[in-house]
């Protein structure tokens, strides 16, 4: 009969490794609308990415994201978009009172 032990090695994951998800708003200006960046960021970042929706029009793209994956990429993503030239802002869910 075998027993299973627990490795007095493993660790407490560190918040940057801590797994995450966040939905964001990212606001495209004219000149970023034709470029694949959430293509780009799912390749440049170990982030996976899941449109909730989206508007594009020939004068702004407006894109609600959602990113999973560990807080430090998924931070990492989030200044790269921003570095790019997108505007990026969380998502705020709020409840309304009945």
């Amino acid at each position: 009969m075998a027993t299973k032990t627990k490795s007095k090695s493993a660790k407490k994951p560190t918040t940057q490794s801590t797994l995450e998800q966040t939905r964001l708003w990212l606001m495209y200006p004219p000149k970023l609308i034709k470029k694949p960046l959430i293509w780009e960021v799912s390749r440049r970042f170990k982030v996976v990415t899941n449109i909730r929706q989206a508007s594009v029009t020939d004068e702004i793209g407006i894109v609600c994201l959602e990113l999973d994956g560990k807080r430090k990429d998924v931070k990492a993503a989030i200044q790269w978009l921003t570095r790019t030239g997108v505007s990026v802002e969380p998502v705020e869910i709020g409840t309304i009172a009945g």
